[in-house]
């Protein structure tokens, strides 16, 4: 799915965590059903950590949670909880986007894919998401 990059902005339900970053208008967003993952709900796109930036002092009001391998740390804010992105075990690269923490009017189209995250290493392996934040793979 090709589209034109652009600046979305974002961040957590309270407003204390916002960030920039530079993606496609349309994306390809990931539902998992790994443990942390499907009890959050979350759908995320990943994005190279190049094209992230955290905004003003939204670093005070972060916390992570990490478990397993402890590639991945989830971030949250502290005040209202939302895991508006997050460094994916996938990509520990990139950065993973909660694309309905996106500002509205920058997203043109997401696409949901489904991705088997209680067998990780060979979903991950199938949809070659390692890929997705090397600024050379076009996302």
């Amino acid at each position: 799915m090709e589209s034109e990059m652009t600046v979305h902005d974002g961040g957590c339900h309270c407003k204390n965590v916002r960030w920039r970053v530079q993606a496609p208008t349309n994306v390809v967003a990931w539902s998992c059903n790994c443990s942390n993952c499907s009890m959050r709900g979350n759908t995320h796109f990943i994005v190279p950590y190049e094209r992230f930036e955290l905004l003003g002092n939204s670093e005070q009001f972060l916390t992570t949670y990490s478990f397993g391998t402890h590639t991945a740390k989830h971030t949250f804010c502290k005040v209202c909880g939302i895991t508006s992105f997050y460094y994916p075990r996938s990509n520990p690269d990139g950065v993973a986007i909660t694309y309905r923490c996106v500002d509205p009017g920058t997203l043109t189209h997401v696409e949901v894919k489904y991705i088997d995250g209680q067998n990780w290493e060979k979903s991950c392996n199938q949809f070659n998401i390692a890929s997705l934040s090397k600024v050379d793979s076009g996302n």
